[in-house]
């Protein structure tokens, strides 16, 4: 049986947004992430060697391995045939949103208005990304769009880093943060990754 997507936001404080290059350096890059205690991987659909990573990362003991920057249902069938055991997608439209819940994958689409979070409840989902979370308004914004939404959980991604991520994984309504920051880009240098990751993964939340 495979995890629900709140199981899955409540496997680490930080889910890794990874935008992968190379297709060989996708196990080495999991096995850090993993060690550090990151399991849960956003592996975003924004280049050639992305569905191919997903398949090799999956290969690793402990990876939950997802698909991000999922923009149609052509792309939610290609992360699935991949072995993407969640999606999560910047926006929300009807089109994937209905493509989604059909596939019964675990989904967590993106969202930046009170519309958007409606448009989700709609198709029956109440766990959501808030993105670009520091340029939509932030804190004090995600605030706001949680109070009328009680049962709503999020997890905020775009522009959080270490410093900043303690600060919304102490609202009620955040259950982790994405952050691409655990896996800088350049040369893969697996040492880094990990202790990128061990820092994450030991950041507390509410």
């Amino acid at each position: 049986m495979s995890q629900s997507i709140d199981q899955i936001m409540r496997l680490a404080p930080v889910i890794p947004v990874i935008v992968i290059d190379r297709v060989e350096d996708a196990v080495p890059m999991a096995e850090a992430l993993v060690a550090g205690g990151l399991t849960v991987l956003e592996v975003t659909l924004r280049t050639p060697a992305a569905l191919d990573a997903i398949t090799a990362m999956k290969s690793v003991k402990g990876a939950v391995v997802g698909a991000g920057t999922v923009l149609d249902p052509a792309m939610l069938k290609g992360a699935i045939a991949a072995g993407a055991e969640f999606i999560v997608s910047p926006g929300l439209t009807d089109n994937l949103g209905k493509a989604a819940v059909a596939s019964g994958i675990p989904f967590l689409p993106g969202t930046a208005s009170a519309g958007d979070i409606m448009r989700g409840m709609d198709l029956g989902l109440d766990r959501f990304k808030f993105f670009p979370a520091a340029t939509s308004g932030g804190i004090p914004a995600l605030k706001a769009l949680a109070g009328p939404f009680g049962q709503a959980r999020f997890c905020p991604t775009g522009g959080i880093s270490l410093a900043t991520a303690p600060d919304w994984l102490a609202l009620e309504a955040v259950l982790c943060v994405g952050g691409s920051w655990v896996v800088p880009s350049g040369p893969l240098d697996h040492a880094k990754i990990e202790t990128l990751a061990r820092e994450a993964a030991a950041l507390s939340r509410h």
